[in-house]
């Protein structure tokens, strides 16, 4: 995914929870720790669009205009879940390539939800390109 806005205009938005609700299917947010200085540590937990279950997240790495790292604590039948948003500059703007890994927790569905987390980042990679792009 590509944004027209620079790496600082994106890292912005990704690093703050409290945007994601202007710009991706989250419909809520809500802190439940704040992390240090920077963030790291944060826990959130967010109520997304056509869900029920809460997420729960904990930011694991902010590395300025470079990447956010984020894992799951609760909210999907998965373990070991962790997701990064890479940004790289090109040119005025930046390529985003956000990325997860995980298991899930019943075998044999983790095909199932590869497929619908591939969807869903893509939505959500969508939204923070677009919204970068119109905030800058």
């Amino acid at each position: 995914m590509r944004s027209a806005a620079s790496p600082e205009a994106v890292f912005r938005l990704a690093a703050d929870s409290s945007t994601w609700p202007e710009w991706s299917p989250v419909v809520s947010y809500e802190r439940e720790r704040a992390g240090d200085a920077r963030g790291v540590g944060e826990i959130r937990v967010f109520r997304n669009k056509g869900r029920k279950a809460l997420t729960r997240e904990e930011v694991v790495e902010l590395t300025p205009n470079g990447r956010v790292g984020y894992v799951l604590l609760s909210g999907l039948a998965v373990h070991d879940y962790r997701a990064f948003i890479d940004l790289s500059p090109d040119g005025a703007g930046t390529v985003i390539h956000w990325h997860s890994s995980f298991e899930a927790d019943v075998r044999g569905t983790g095909w199932l939800y590869r497929l619908v987390l591939q969807a869903v980042i893509s939505r959500y990679a969508e939204g923070l390109a677009a919204h970068a792009a119109r905030s800058s």
